[in-house]
């Protein structure tokens, strides 16, 4: 089973970077898409349903803004639109599909890096999401929950991390969070099974030269219930072309 998570960072402007053509030949079972800057009466067949997938979408209601989506092979037995909190489910970043034995969610952490207001919406998502994700571990169901989590939680997680300890995505409170995510509560940061000591990154700054020098964070994961963990096999992160900002990540699972 391969399942690919990817920001976007536009869905219109990654089409026109040839994202489409390299999903042809990637083999995905499960691709989960996040930032998709569209709403529906945005989309085009080839986005709504490419080739082979049948897509789900869960849209913001502020034009060019946020949104995620899952392309899958099988249909879902359900699709679950949204958290079931207002102030966040309006910005569409929430997305789960239920199958016979597991279960994938696209997420999209809000950003607290364009200052202090959205900085306290992230915290306040972040205290929303977690008790739903202990729910979640509680049920017993094995789940992969794929997106931009918008924290790297290591030192090895960014480049400058020395520079950014006290900025948004970096934050004490924000790695703590990640910490308990996986020590308390279960949950495990998949490319880390497959890769404990890599240092790779998943998304640079388009200021300066941070694509060119490698100068990222690896604020995207496959993070999951130990049972799906334990089947990774292997974990790649994909930078031969740039659909945007960020680049895919792969894992296959046995």
């Amino acid at each position: 089973m391969r399942i690919i998570s990817v920001n976007l960072n536009g869905i219109r402007s990654a089409a026109s970077k040839g994202f489409y053509e390299w999903l042809a030949h990637q083999n995905a079972d499960v691709v989960c898409l996040q930032e998709l800057k569209a709403q529906a009466a945005d989309m085009t067949e080839q986005m709504l349903n490419p080739d082979g997938y049948h897509g789900y979408f869960h849209y913001a209601e502020k034009k060019g803004y946020s949104g995620v989506g899952i392309y899958c092979r099988e249909k879902p037995q359900q699709v679950i639109v949204g958290l079931g909190v207002n102030e966040f489910d309006v910005e569409g970043r929430y997305l789960c599909a239920d199958f016979a034995d597991f279960s994938v969610v696209s997420l999209y952490l809000p950003s607290g890096s364009s200052g202090e207001e959205r900085q306290l919406v992230k915290f306040e998502f972040m205290d929303a999401f977690l008790p739903h994700l202990r729910e979640l571990r509680a049920s017993g169901r094995e789940l992969v929950v794929c997106g931009d989590w918008n924290i790297a939680h290591k030192e090895i997680d960014l480049k400058n991390w020395r520079g950014n300890k006290k900025n948004s995505g970096f934050l004490p409170q924000e790695r703590a969070w990640l910490t308990e995510l996986f020590d308390e509560v279960g949950f495990v940061d998949v490319f880390r099974v497959v890769h404990p000591e890599l240092e790779a990154y998943t998304w640079w700054s388009n200021r300066g030269q941070a694509w060119a020098k490698n100068v990222g964070w690896r604020i995207d994961y496959q993070i999951a219930t130990p049972g799906l963990a334990q089947r990774a096999q292997t974990a790649s992160i994909y930078k031969e072309q740039r659909f945007s900002d960020h680049a895919p990540l792969t894992i296959d699972y046995r």
